[in-house]
């Protein structure tokens, strides 16, 4: 299922929204969720970095080395 949402673009974006998608012949509702989808997995990946950043400075994790993990892997 999905749901629908409504957004104001400034009119330049919307304006290299819309070539994109006569050049290309994909819908304009294909490229905001493709950029949306992209931006939720960037922030995601950033705030899980932060997470383990904040662990390891607080002694709640620590770093090994490469060696260390696949040694560690194989037992």
């Amino acid at each position: 299922m999905s749901k629908q949402t409504a957004i104001r673009l400034p009119d330049e974006t919307y304006e290299r929204l819309k070539a994109l998608s006569e050049r290309t012949g994909r819908t304009s509702a294909y490229y905001i969720r493709e950029a949306i989808e992209k931006h939720i997995e960037d922030m995601e990946d950033l705030y899980l970095a932060e997470e383990a950043t904040r662990r390891i400075q607080n002694g709640e994790s620590k770093v090994i080395s490469a060696e260390e993990f696949w040694r560690d892997l194989d037992n």
